[in-house]
């Protein structure tokens, strides 16, 4: 295994405990939503389970943090940067809808189809580069 697999497990394990928290605060902080707090607690606890089953995976293969940047590196940033806009697009098509605006309507209908194609652009090349960047001999 190379490093960089190593630093994805790594990375994992953080990111699950740091959405498991956050999951845990909006719980609290919107307790007045049953909703919310509930849906969030529990979500909470099914990361905490994803990321104990992770840990005995990043203890056998180490955590590292390599400082070369990499093509599947740069692909991750650009596909969150493209889910955070697709859900942005989402918030404000249904403001549009709300206010029955049609030429706002028409751009975001325009728009969130280019987002869906980005990502699954970027999907695909992820799934094409993470075999060869995660566990292929780096010389």
């Amino acid at each position: 295994m190379t490093v960089l697999l190593a630093h994805h497990l790594g990375v994992l394990h953080e990111t699950l405990r740091t959405l498991a928290g956050t999951f845990r605060e909006i719980a609290d902080r919107h307790g007045d939503e049953p909703d919310v707090k509930h849906t969030c607690a529990l979500l909470a606890r099914r990361i905490d389970g994803q990321a104990e089953l992770l840990r005995p995976v990043v203890d056998r293969y180490g955590e590292s943090d390599p400082d070369d940047p990499d093509l599947l590196r740069d692909l991750q940033d650009l596909y969150a940067l493209a889910s955070f806009t697709d859900i942005v697009w989402t918030v404000v098509g249904q403001a549009a809808q709300g206010l029955r605006d049609e030429e706002l309507i028409d751009v975001v209908s325009s728009c969130e189809q280019d987002t869906a194609r980005q990502l699954a652009w970027l999907k695909t090349r992820i799934k094409q580069s993470a075999p060869q960047a995660l566990i292929a001999a780096r010389g």
